[in-house]
């Protein structure tokens, strides 16, 4: 094949890779609209059922303002003349800018500097578009419902974890490029640009914050040790603190005298509400990234952003596994959000690792086998997602 034929091939699947992707945020806007207008009051199976209806009416009819998301539902609510289709374009949207923030993500992860022009970058495209739709391997007689028995990378029926995960991904990306850089100094308009990104992704749900900075704490607290000068650390660090201001106003929001709602430490208790077998329904929500993970674990001691991610993944599964809100809120599984975060980072940087491994000989093996899992996730996603679209509720088995 000459070189022109390869290029225009290049770009054909480029235009092709882009083009799923619109359709994949088509899908979404149909998705999101129906779930806006789902009537809640009906029998179960409910169509289109989520919790977008709850977020709207919350602050719509109640006025109860829990999320930066509701102050942006209210606005568009009042602009659509009171109807939800604004909402669901914003979500289709940030659904949109998700895989394109993942896809930037998996260029930091390889270490290469992306390409803009159409042709290049598609194989990225299609992988983030993939990660954006992956979920748990379903086995009926470990969990009946593909959804809510086991943990999933990819949520759909929670608005503000949709918003929460396309901010956390640009977070991510700024934290990576100034964590390079930022010993010899980083500038003023840079520290505004990442401690505004905390602050919105706070915000929206104080989730990823939870799973992020204390894993970042952890690095600038070693960087100490390595010599780094404290005016750096403390620069770089300061960026988290205004995010902390946030928290402590969601924390009077969701956590005030007034909820009779707290906090309080129940190991197994959020995974096993809905596991018919809790630890092999926990197994199977990760089967691909933990094999990923014994078959490049070396790698963990000298790829600083591999380490980072896996982590803040071990640090939200602690959270999920340990930590229950008491009251009212009890059974709803909140410290699932940062965690189900942290999957989506871990297939992330486990399907890098993967697509990294080179054939030849048992590398053969190992690599397809992997790619075996991945599909396996991939399909289960796809059906889900495709059954979400239908009409089917979440609750789906």
């Amino acid at each position: 094949m000459t070189e022109s034929r390869r290029n225009n091939l290049e770009k054909l699947c480029g235009v092709m890779a882009h083009g799923m992707v619109v359709i994949f945020g088509l899908t979404c806007l149909w998705l999101y609209y129906h779930q806006s207008i789902a009537d809640l009051s009906l029998p179960d199976p409910i169509p289109y059922q989520s919790d977008l209806p709850l977020h709207i009416s919350m602050v719509v009819e109640d006025g109860w303002y829990y999320s930066f998301t509701a102050f942006f539902y209210k606005a568009l609510y009042v602009l659509c003349g009171g109807s939800t289709v604004g909402i669901a374009v914003l979500l289709a949207t940030v659904s949109v800018v998700s895989v394109y923030a993942t896809q930037r993500l998996i260029v930091i992860l390889q270490g290469t500097e992306p390409d803009i022009s159409v042709g290049q970058g598609w194989r990225n495209t299609i992988l983030a578009l993939t990660l954006n739709l992956v979920m748990p391997c379903y086995l009926r007689f470990v969990g009946e419902y593909r959804y809510v028995s086991y943990q999933s990378p990819n949520i759909w029926h929670n608005s503000t974890y949709i918003c929460m995960r396309m901010m956390a991904l640009l977070v991510l990306i700024q934290y990576f490029k100034l964590e390079k850089k930022y010993r010899e100094g980083i500038t003023l308009r840079e520290w505004v640009c990442f401690a505004l990104l905390n602050v919105i992704c706070t915000g929206v749900k104080p989730s990823f914050l939870l799973v992020f900075s204390p894993i970042v704490g952890l690095y600038l607290l070693a960087d100490l040790f390595r010599k780094v000068p404290l005016v750096r650390i403390l620069a770089f660090g300061s960026a988290l603190l205004p995010s902390g201001l946030v928290i402590l106003w969601q924390n009077r929001v969701l956590f005030g005298e007034d909820t009779g709602n707290g906090i309080s430490f129940h190991p197994w208790y959020t995974f096993s509400l809905h596991a018919r077998l809790t630890k092999p329904a926990v197994l199977c929500s990760v089967l691909f990234c933990v094999a990923a993970l014994l078959v490049t674990c070396k790698q963990l001691r000298t790829d600083k952003k591999y380490q980072f991610l896996v982590l803040m993944a071990g640090l939200g599964f602690g959270e999920a596994l340990c930590l229950v809100e008491s009251g009212t809120r009890s059974v709803d599984g909140n410290f699932l959000w940062g965690y189900s975060f942290c999957l989506f980072m871990l297939f992330t940087v486990c399907a890098v690792k993967w697509l990294d491994i080179r054939w030849g000989s048992l590398r053969t093996v190992i690599k397809l086998g992997l790619g075996m899992l991945y599909c396996w996730h991939l399909y289960c996603g796809i059906y889900f997602f495709i059954e979400l679209v239908g009409g089917a509720s979440y609750w789906l088995t």
